[in-house]
Order: structure tokens, then C-alpha cells, then sequence
């Protein structure tokens, strides 16, 4: 792992839409390389990184997979990422343990949606981008307008390195621009001469000094030309664009020469590290310098355990060294080196720079952490990964009381491996919910949770987190009395509700000139609640105030009109009455939450909705119908940009319980096309219209 030179390495993610070839093409390349001797197939299940049960199943990659092989002098780190949406998290990790992203399209398709997310992903990042167009056999593939199409979609930068020779059942050979050999007697598609201008002029607009010999006439040679391809793919002035189909083999060789000499190597590409005062620093991608890695991937592994797959930044390390969690300052031995291929591993001396290896049991890595050999734990750490967040959710329950204690920590397993999968125990709710970024995400994790962990489980629609507020003023007490032998119970409260004015900033606003004998006033943000003490002469002891605002928030946990959360209001406590025999903490506790209750419904109470941000990118073509369907979700329409590639983005507001299901809804409406985002914007009053109805059956679910 560890015998090749850092210009040597090759570390490239193959990405792209479902169903264009990227395992098959990865399957090929082991075969071709003689890293495996058999070719192995995703239809037939015996692929060679398709190995999870779900994946064999479903014909599909779920998650992630790392190979390897040497190719033309290189040594190449491949990852295969999934195509489906549905899995898009997998990329995230990907995309930051490269230096190029290989996108795949089908030629016979075009640009597909989950294309255009991974490419400007992959840019992001700060990675080269090069297009593979598989399937060039198919038919009814119009070369212009696919070319417009990439370059619409992902930038002008596009350029052939090499052009078909033939299409559909003609497709039989590629031509070379870069060489500029001799032109076949026919059968070229597109213009060779004008894309090798185009494609000469993107290579050198990177180098200033090929660039003045250009202007100055001078004839720039093959072999400058393509040296430099990697330079203008690293500054972004050429995205090379090549053609293929892994069907047959045609354009195969000339594809995995492209990979091997044109993709970049660990050293050309700008990395910043952080040091913990925010300092950034660039890191130096050399097997001299201090070892740097990063956690790109973890794998629940049914015989290993827990499996964290590193990428090396810098320097080297041998098996049995000891590395500092920069995240937690806690030292970690790392006794076992892996060497990953596909489903298989195998132990190895040292890493280097480069190299993408796994570590078993070490509990302690998460996902994007930092690791490094400064025993001082002072390292610098790697910005984090970003993810995108998960969309829908399901409430999760075991089908078996057996399952009751497993199905936490099987679920905490999943949460662990995929970072667009998360689990929340809802307290308003009391609900377990599982999130992710689609119906069949969620259906895999419970085929998962069945074949790994052997638990069964039921899910439903969860519950929408409706909060309770009151729109009205009331002033009342409370007398709370007990006797029944011995020492009895005794407090009275006298407190004041109101609605809490919007876009309060409490240390303004909670002062003497606002609310008189104020003492002091506790505020909570998250509900945008105050209690205030604004008790005066002593009519209730300062021991037993604190009680009272227990008893008042533990009222609003368990809602009064439906069970739901109260919030946006003032609480003041301003007299009362104890007893020096029969009060006590519990007393007032009983008083203050009763007193509440009262005031609470006598203050016009009123239910408020979770209202959501959404950012939905579909095809032009759909924006009306998604417009219109999103104003019969009581949706608010925000903005609309233009995309790449002749999709748009609408932003809008819209109540949560309206898109709990959106996603069957959105890919009807769009032909499966259509993507989106939403996160949690506030929460705002429900229509009278609609109030009733829900109170009501909020209700029935409370009986």
C-alpha cells in the first residue's frame, strides 16, 4: 500500500445519477487491471462492490465502496458511490477522500438530476471534475444536444478529450484530440478540428506561458498538452469530457488512460487544516511532514465490528502507533492497518500519504474526525464533511416486546454509518422517530435492522409537534389545600399569563418600567417563555418560588388544550400565601401548575404549527404544477433562481404537517426529476378553520 510515490496515487470517486454503469465500469476495471480474476456483475448479484445483502437484493449500491488497483505506472484509489438520491450521503464522504470526481452519465438519458447535485457538490469541495459518457451505444443519442446540455449544466468548461466514432449500434471506436492523430475515413461525430481548438485553449488558459507561445503562433505540442490537462483540470478551466461504453469495451482503454494520467494526484490539490484558536494553515501533502488523516467512512461491519476508513493528508504511519482524536484531545492506539478491497481486507505495515485504509474497533472515531501523530493534541483539524439533511420521517417501533432493549442501539448503529439517517426520541411526541432522505432510504434501514441485528419493526407517520399559545391576558389564584392526618399541604399563587410580544429581546424588555416590583425573570429561548418574580412583601417565602415555576413548566411540557408544548408567554408570580406548618415545595408545585391550567384556558389559548423551509429543485417544465401544488399545501412561495441544466429552485414556507409524505408527491408530479430540502423555520398560528379540526382529533389521540 505504501511502495508508491505520492505523484504515483491516484484517488478518484466515481458519481453520478442510478443506473448509468459506475459499478459496473468499477467491476470492469478490476478485471482489466487483474485486481480480481473474474468479472463480477450487479444483475447476476455477484458483484464485486455491491456486497451487502440490501445491495444484492435490490440490484443497486447503497452504500460507499473502496477498490484499488495499479494501472499504467499509477496506483488508483477508486470509491464507487451510490447513484440514487436516496443515498447521496455516501458521496459527501467520498467526495472529500479525492482529488477527482468521475461523472458518469448515460448518454442515451443525458444529464440527470442526481448528476447536476453531485457535480456541484464535488465543486464545492474543491475537486476536478471529469464526464464519462457511458452507454454511448445506445440509441437516439443526439450529439449536439447532449454537448449543450453538459455544457449548460455543469459549465462552459466542458470539452471532448476524445470524440465518438459512430453512435448507437455504430458506436465502434473514440478519436484522440489530444494526440491529433489521423483522422478515421469516417464516422467522427462532432467537429474535430473546432473541439480541438476549443480543448487547447482550455488546457493552456491555466498556463501563462503556453499561453503567450499560443498568441505568439507557436504550435503547442501533444505532449505539453496533455501534461497540463491536469494543471487546467485542478484550476477549473477544463472539465474533460469523454465517451464510452463499458457494454461493449469501446472508449474502455482510453477511459482508464484519462483516469491514470490525467486525474489528479494527492499533491495537486489545496487543503486547508484549523488550528483550535480558528487559524487556517495549508496543509502540506507530504510523507515527510506529521501525520494528518481523516475519518471519511465508517462501516458497521457484522464480524469486524465497527470499521472508520482514513484518508491520509500527510505524512506516514506504521501499525501499533499511537494518534490523538484531535476532536476529543484523547489518544488512540491504532494496532491494525486494513487495506480495503471492495468486502475484503487485509493487514498491512504502514500508510502513507494517499492512501485510504480502515481501522477496526476504534470506538472512539466518528465520522470526520481528525486524526494526527502531535502527541501534544494541539493538531490542526480537517474543516468537517458536509451532509445533506434528511427530509422524511417515520415513527419506529419494535414488533416484538424482545426487541424493546435491541432496537436502540441497532438503530444507533445505522445513525453511526450514515450521516443523513438520524433517530430522536420526540418528547412532545413520545415517539421514536427514524429521519432520512426518502421512503426507500428508510425501507432499507429496516431491511438492515432485520438482516444485521435480527430486529423486526413497525412504523407509522409520526405524530406533527403542534405547540399550544394563548392569544389573550388573565389574572387569577390558585388555593391549593390538603389535609389527611399528620402534616398537610398548604400554598396559594396568584399569577398573571400573557402572550410574549414578538422579537422580544428580554434585557430590554424585562425591566422595572415594564412590570412593577419585578425581581427577577428566568427566559427560556427555546419556547420563548419567561417566568417572573415579581412578588413583593414576602407573601410567598423565596424557598418556595422556585417550585412554583417547576409546577408551571411542567404544566407546559404536558399541554393543556391537547398535551402539546406550550410556549410565546409570560408567566408572572406576583402574591401569594403560605402556611408555616403545611407548606412545602410540593405544595406550591400543585398550586403553581393548577393556577396555570386555569389562567391558560381562560386566556384564549390557541394551537401553532411547525412551518418549514423548502428548497425544491426540479425541471422548468414542472414549475407550475409544483406552484400550484404547494399553494394547496397552504404554502408561501419565496423565491425562484435559475439552476444549470433547465432546472429551477423554488423556494417556499410551508406547514410541515402538508409535506410529511411530499416526496411521493414530488416525484409523481416530476417523473422521479425532482429533489428537495427542508429544515425547520418557526412556528405560526394555525387557521380558525383548521384549528377546530385538529384539536379535535389531537384530542381523540390523547384518550
Amino acid at each position: 500500500m505504501n511502495e508508491y510515490k505520492v505523484d504515483d496515487v491516484r484517488n478518484v470517486a466515481l458519481v453520478g445519477h442510478g443506473a448509468v454503469g459506475k459499478t459496473t465500469v468499477a467491476d470492469l476495471m478490476l478485471f482489466q487491471t487483474g485486481a480480481s480474476p473474474r468479472l463480477g456483475s450487479v444483475d447476476d448479484g455477484t458483484s464485486l462492490l455491491d456486497t451487502d445483502e440490501e445491495e444484492i437484493d435490490h440490484r443497486i449500491s447503497i452504500a460507499s465502496t473502496l477498490i484499488h488497483f495499479d494501472y499504467d505506472g499509477h496506483h488508483i484509489n477508486l470509491i464507487d458511490t451510490p447513484g440514487y438520491p436516496d443515498f447521496i450521503g455516501q458521496v459527501s464522504g467520498a467526495l472529500r477522500a479525492v482529488e477527482t470526481a468521475l461523472i458518469l452519465l448515460n448518454a442515451g438519458h443525458g444529464v440527470e438530476i442526481n448528476a447536476l447535485r453531485v457535480s456541484k457538490m464535488a465543486q464545492e469541495a474543491g475537486i476536478a471534475r471529469m464526464i464519462v459518457l457511458n452507454k454511448c451505444d445506445s440509441d437516439n443519442i443526439d450529439y449536439d444536444s447532449l454537448m449543450t446540455s453538459i455544457q449548460e449544466s455543469f459549465g462552459a468548461h466542458c470539452i471532448p478529450i476524445n470524440l465518438p466514432v459512430g453512435l448507437g449500434a455504430d458506436f465502434n471506436a473514440v478519436y484522440d484530440l489530444v494526440a491529433n492523430s489521423e483522422l478515421p475515413a469516417s464516422g467522427v461525430v462532432g467537429d474535430p478540428e473546432e473541439t480541438r481548438q476549443a480543448l487547447i485553449e482550455a488546457i493552456i488558459e491555466s498556463n501563462e506561458a503556453m499561453l503567450e507561445r499560443f498568441f505568439d503562433g507557436e504550435e503547442i505540442s501533444a505532449q505539453e498538452l496533455s501534461a497540463n490537462i491536469p494543471k487546467a483540470m485542478a484550476a477549473g478551466t477544463l472539465i474533460p469530457v469523454l465517451f464510452m461504453s463499458a457494454k461493449t469495451g469501446v472508449g474502455v482503454t482510453e477511459f482508464m488512460n484519462a483516469m491514470s494520467n490525467y486525474t489528479l494526484c494527492p499533491q495537486d490539490i489545496e487543503r486547508m487544516e484549523e488550528s483550535k484558536d480558528g487559524v487556517s494553515v495549508m496543509l502540506d501533502p507530504s510523507p515527510d511532514q506529521p501525520f494528518v488523516a481523516q475519518v471519511v467512512k465508517t462501516r458497521i461491519d457484522p464480524f469486524i465490528s465497527k470499521m472508520s476508513y482514513l484518508r491520509v493528508f500527510s505524512g506516514k504511519l506504521k501499525k501499533d502507533s499511537s494518534v490523538i482524536n484531535v476532536r476529543t484531545g484523547k489518544p488512540i492506539k491504532l494496532h491494525q492497518l486494513l487495506d480495503v478491497q471492495g468486502g475484503k481486507q487485509e493487514a498491512v505495515d504502514e500508510v502513507s500519504v494517499g492512501d485510504i485504509f480502515a481501522v477496526a474497533k476504534a470506538e472512539d472515531l466518528k465520522l470526520g474526525d481528525t486524526i494526527t501523530a502531535d502527541t501534544n493534541g494541539e493538531g490542526l483539524s480537517l474543516p468537517e464533511i458536509k451532509f445533506p439533511h434528511p427530509v422524511v420521517g417515520l415513527a419506529v417501533e419494535p414488533k416484538s416486546q424482545n426487541d424493546q432493549q435491541k432496537i436502540s442501539g441497532a438503530l444507533h448503529k445505522i445513525e453511526e454509518e450514515d450521516q443523513t439517517f438520524h433517530v430522536v426520541h420526540d418528547e412532545e411526541t413520545h415517539e421514536l422517530v427514524m429521519h432520512g432522505m426518502s421512503e426507500l432510504h428508510l425501507k432499507i434501514v429496516q431491511e438492515r435492522l432485520l438482516h444485521r441485528d435480527k430486529v423486526a419493526v413497525i412504523t407509522h407517520q409520526p405524530k406533527v409537534p403542534y405547540r399550544e399559545t394563548i392569544m389573550g391576558t388573565a389574572e387569577g389564584s390558585y388555593r391549593h389545600k390538603k389535609q389527611s392526618g399528620g402534616a398537610g399541604q398548604f400554598a396559594e399563587v396568584h399569577l398573571k399569563v400573557s402572550p410574549m410580544p414578538q422579537d422580544v429581546n428580554p434585557e430590554e424588555y424585562f425591566t422595572r418600567d415594564n412590570f412593577d416590583h419585578l425581581r427577577s425573570y428566568h427566559y427560556d429561548p427555546e419556547f420563548n417563555f419567561a417566568f417572573v418574580d415579581r412578588v413583593s412583601g414576602g407573601s410567598i417565602p423565596n424557598q418556595f418560588i422556585p417550585a412554583v415555576e417547576k409546577g408551571v413548566r411542567d404544566r407546559m411540557k404536558q399541554g393543556v388544550i391537547t398535551g402539546c408544548q406550550v410556549q410565546n408567554l409570560i408567566c408572572e408570580l406576583f402574591f401569594g400565601k403560605d402556611h408555616p406548618v403545611d407548606s412545602n415545595e410540593t405544595a406550591f408545585k400543585t398550586a403553581g401548575s393548577k393556577c396555570f391550567a386555569e389562567l391558560f384556558e381562560k386566556a384564549r389559548p390557541a394551537l401553532l404549527e411547525p412551518i418549514v423551509r423548502i428548497e425544491i429543485l426540479i425541471p422548468e417544465e414542472n414549475v407550475g404544477d409544483i406552484s400550484s401544488d404547494l399553494s394547496s399545501r397552504r404554502g408561501r412561495m419565496e423565491g425562484m433562481q435559475v439552476s444549470t441544466g433547465g432546472y429551477e429552485i423554488i423556494q417556499a414556507r410551508v406547514p410541515l404537517a402538508e409535506v410529511m409524505t411530499y416526496a411521493r408527491t414530488l416525484s409523481s408530479l416530476t417523473g422521479g426529476r425532482g429533489t428537495y430540502d427542508i429544515e425547520l423555520s418557526h412556528y405560526e398560528m394555525i387557521p380558525p378553520n383548521e384549528q377546530e379540526k385538529i384539536i379535535e382529533i389531537l384530542n381523540k389521540e390523547k384518550e
